[in-house]
């Protein structure tokens, strides 16, 4: 059996493996002590307060040098990593939010403690000559403030905390208030440990009760300098008209193409492990197939072997569609990170727990290939040829430019579709999490910002630049100025 195509499941046997069976479970509610509420450890009762707490501590932040920012930031990724941490928080979020499921969350959390980029990220450019020496470096914007979804909730905190300390900011955090719970766990545990560590207090804050009017609050107040908002299209439109700097990290409709070239067996596995991964709740996932039509009978056919429930009856896809989307379009919110078995068993059928993913043959303009559902139901659509499904991967990606996948050995097409889609993550011959360090080079993160273009977002990021310069001095080549 191939490895790289079953990364994600024999990463989830070991993140699995270091679990204690015996551990009693607790849910976040219970772990919660009443004395860390209205104040310590980052959590405010009112939005002001944790605002007002938050510029106090970066005031005293801008003081300490980068070895204490790499000390703070060093401790963040070992509590999170902490075993039953990771554990409690991974297993809150499925509980609270209801969307994905508990080993994947295991990974992503891991991930995101152990990719997200330091201070290393931060490299300081020098320029010199007659004139003397310029330094430029990353500087600190502030107070950020900084939305954070239900569907990621704990990972999105996880690399923008370590991203934005490490640039020397403070965070004040408005997650969505289905992840309430598991904010407030992971807010406090971490400011814990940094007060213990011997860090400015409330360098990292959050309030009692998420809401948008906190949110509101956030975003117009004075002293937050700067909004990253990871969510959809209306919250990341909303950041970027305040006249604040805004890192906007929308949604995405990731399109995978497959050729006459690629190697079928393997294209199948990856995208059915893509598409499945924390029930498809990645912007990045797997969300339609578009298959050159010689190929499509192979693919479908090895998908099927790996994991993949068809559906053929166009009546059943219907009522498919009746349960999950609303009426004018879009996902219905119950169902968004449900995993396949539990869509299925809603349409009335049984499905082994072998299934991860359920597909169907659609028209190219059918709901499920035009619209982002963030759950494990994948369209495929036949074309004539690779041309006309890079062609049609272009128009269901919709202008995102997020992620897309192709599966194909021809260079030049993997280059027309690298240069068509313009997209931030472009993956090739892997599943989708590649693209975010999972079986691919490069960093992590959860705050893939497209709309402001910033990308892969990590410490520089969330940085200033700022020059220093210093006149006809500390330039050694010429001695000319001082003799």
């Amino acid at each position: 059996m191939d490895i790289d195509a079953n990364l994600i499941e024999k990463m989830v046997k070991q993140v699995l493996n270091e679990i204690d069976a015996g551990k009693a479970e607790k849910t976040a509610a219970a772990e919660i002590k009443k004395e860390e509420k209205g104040g310590a450890y980052g959590i405010f009762n009112t939005m002001e307060e944790a605002i007002d707490a938050c510029d106090i501590a970066q005031k005293q932040y801008l003081f300490c040098s980068m070895a204490e920012r790499q000390k703070y930031v060093q401790t963040l990724r070992d509590v999170v990593l902490k075993q039953e941490n990771l554990e409690l928080i991974s297993r809150l979020a499925v509980e609270e939010t209801g969307m994905g499921n508990y080993p994947h969350k295991l990974i992503k959390n891991r991930l995101a403690a152990e990719k997200s980029p330091g201070i290393e990220d931060l490299e300081t450019t020098a320029l010199s000559g007659d004139d003397g020496l310029t330094l430029v470096e990353y500087c600190p914007f502030g107070v950020i403030g900084a939305i954070t979804p239900a569907t990621n909730p704990t990972e999105t905190i996880i690399c923008n905390s370590i991203g934005m300390l490490a640039a020397g900011n403070s965070i004040v955090f408005s997650p969505h208030p289905r992840a309430k719970d598991v904010t407030i766990r992971l807010v406090t545990m971490i400011n814990r440990a940094l007060e213990e560590t011997g860090a400015p207090k409330n360098l990292i804050v959050t309030v009692m009760e998420p809401s948008i009017e906190n949110t509101n609050v956030m975003m117009k107040h004075p002293k937050i300098r700067m909004l990253v908002a990871t969510g959809g299209p209306g919250i990341v439109k909303l950041v970027m008209s305040t006249g604040k700097k805004a890192i906007g990290a929308g949604a995405g409709n990731p399109p995978v193409v497959v050729d006459e070239t690629a190697d079928i067996k393997k294209a199948a596995i990856d995208i059915v492990n893509g598409c499945s991964f924390d029930n498809n709740l990645p912007c990045i996932a797997e969300k339609e197939v578009i298959a050159v039509d010689r190929i499509t009978d192979e693919l479908i056919r090895s998908m099927r072997e790996n994991g993949a429930y068809q559906v053929t009856d166009p009546a059943v896809i219907q009522k498919l569609a009746d349960l999950v989307r609303k009426e004018g379009g879009g996902p219905k919110t119950s169902f968004v990170g449900k995993s396949a078995i539990y869509i299925l068993d809603k349409i009335g059928i049984q499905a082994g727990p072998e299934v991860k993913v359920i597909i169907m043959e659609t028209p190219k303009d059918h709901p499920f290939v035009m619209e982002e559902l963030m759950m494990p139901i994948l369209p495929i659509v036949r074309t004539r040829n690779v041309d006309e499904a890079i062609d049609l991967a272009l128009i269901a990606e919709r202008g995102n430019r997020h992620t897309a996948m192709m599966h194909s050995k021809n260079v030049d097409k993997l280059t027309k579709m690298a240069k068509l889609l313009q997209t931030t993550i472009f993956v090739k011959n892997a599943p989708s999490y590649a693209g975010i360090g999972v079986g691919g080079e490069g960093h992590t993160t959860f705050t893939i910002a497209g709309p402001t273009g910033e990308g892969l977002t990590s410490a520089k990021s969330f940085c200033r630049k700022r020059r220093c310069v210093l006149s006809d001095a500390f330039h050694i080549r010429d001695f000319s100025k001082g003799l």
